[in-house]
């Protein structure tokens, strides 16, 4: 048991080490941006004329409101995988 608490630890560690250390190495000027934003700059470029089929339902008032609803989505998916694994783990235990 011992053991596996010491490996824990040190994974634990090297995760935050990883996290702590991109965000060092990363040059000072680079933009951290979405693919959404890339693929409008590709599509601009190749076709200028180009006018999207439809428009958001929502637009956030910033960036921040956007991540926040973004991770929220995410937490949530996140969430309800985690039920159904764990429903039907337990559900396995129970018959066993």
């Amino acid at each position: 048991m011992k053991n596996v608490t010491k490996q824990n630890i040190i994974l634990m560690f090297a995760c935050v080490l990883i996290a702590v250390a991109a965000l060092f190495l990363a040059p000072s000027n680079s933009e951290f941006g979405g693919s959404d934003g890339g693929a409008e700059a590709t599509i601009t470029e190749v076709r200028p004329d180009y006018q999207p089929w439809f428009s958001p339902l929502y637009e956030p008032a910033s960036g921040e409101i956007e991540s926040l609803l973004f991770t929220l989505q995410g937490s949530i998916g996140v969430g309800i995988i985690t039920y159904i694994i764990g429903y039907h783990r337990g559900k396995k235990n129970v018959s066993n």
